[in-house]
């Protein structure tokens, strides 16, 4: 099959390159799907350029979520038949097959290529009121923002909720999650106010803003929640925003790290606000959470958040929002729309 390669295994985006790989074998547990579109993540980014390597026993392909049509169905899968239209997430493996260690040569698939081979246990029925390009645009980034806010968070009614990154895929999701959790108040920052203002403008979008690049995020927080505080932080950038969230935090407030894109090292923080505010900060990644993690973390998803959303025309609570769809012809210019932070919402790429 043909599936989108890096040459040298990592580098600049003009390594990437379409190539031929061999066909995924279906085992135990496990349907083929036919992919016909994924979506582009950060952590695509980061694996190309060898800052993010895939757990052990997984594939080089890229690629995180994916729509599809199973094509084959393994031995111990009741619930799918060939032909189902699905959408999933292209991480770990089934608890019937075990750990990586155990199963040396389980080779978990990208969703950067023309099949996959996939646990039954990752993938959620596609609705009929929702395109390829849609469905592509949910798994990752949604089950992200809900592991983050939700098992990870506990957002509850009334919680005030500060959203980094929030023009990103994630960010747009937690935005809506947060929202329809019944949070009351959700500040978004973002680098530019035309991004800002879009969050604004969303049916359930941020209720608060600030650009992190002219204000200073912590002082609208305390503005905005009377001096008390947000109940959650959802943070991808790290080094440069951490003292400002301690400071945004209220008493036992949660944070949540997904990434660390303005790097790893903080020169000097006051720890006491973390002692005395009893603030919460957990680390958070999907990819290599075990398979039994994920599934019971979709299975969960898919009861308390799936049927709520619609495409981005749709009257649903949470809505998809589509950036730019590339061919995957174009993958370069795809990593590059994201590389230059110029996205509102998410890239997808359909297999032409």
């Amino acid at each position: 099959m043909r599936a989108v390669l890096i040459k040298d295994e990592k580098g600049p985006v003009e390594n990437l390159y379409i190539g031929e790989v061999p066909n995924p074998e279906v085992k135990f547990g496990e349907v083929l799907v036919k992919i016909i579109a994924f979506g582009l993540n950060r952590v695509d980014i980061s694996q190309r350029e060898g800052h993010y390597p895939p757990p052990p026993g997984a594939s080089n392909v890229l690629g995180v979520e994916f729509s599809g049509t199973i094509s084959d169905v393994g031995q111990g899968v009741a619930d799918w038949h060939v032909g189902d239209e699905v959408l999933g997430l292209a991480a770990g493996v089934s608890d019937i097959l075990g750990s990586i260690d155990q199963q040396p040569d389980k080779r978990l698939q990208g969703a950067y290529a023309e099949y996959i081979a996939i646990a039954a246990t990752h993938i959620i029925r596609k609705p009929h009121h929702l395109s390829w390009v849609e469905a592509a645009s949910i798994p990752e980034v949604f089950i992200t923002a809900f592991q983050a806010l939700v098992t990870i968070g506990r957002v509850k009614e009334n919680d005030s909720v500060l959203v980094h990154a929030a023009a990103s895929g994630v960010g747009v999701a937690a935005i809506q999650i947060a929202r329809a959790y019944g949070a009351q108040v959700v500040i978004a920052t973002a680098s530019t106010n035309e991004k800002l203002n879009w969050l604004l403008s969303l049916p359930n979008g941020a209720t608060h803003s600030a650009n992190y690049k002219t204000q200073n995020f912590a002082s609208v927080v305390k503005d905005v929640t009377a001096g008390k505080g947000v109940n959650i932080v959802i943070d991808f950038v790290g080094a440069s925003h951490f003292e400002k969230n301690i400071e945004a935090l209220a008493l036992d407030g949660r944070m949540t790290m997904l990434a660390l894109l303005s790097g790893v090292k903080v020169d000097s923080v006051n720890l006491a606000p973390i002692l005395f505010k009893r603030l919460h900060i957990e680390g958070s990644t999907l990819r290599s959470r075990s398979g039994a993690y994920q599934a019971d973390l979709i299975s969960r998803f898919q009861k308390e958040v799936f049927e709520k959303i619609t495409n981005e025309k749709g009257q649903g609570p949470i809505r998809t929002y589509i950036h730019k769809v590339y061919p995957w012809s174009e993958i370069r210019a795809a990593h590059q729309e994201m590389e230059a932070n110029n996205n509102s919402g998410k890239i997808v790429i359909e297999i032409v």
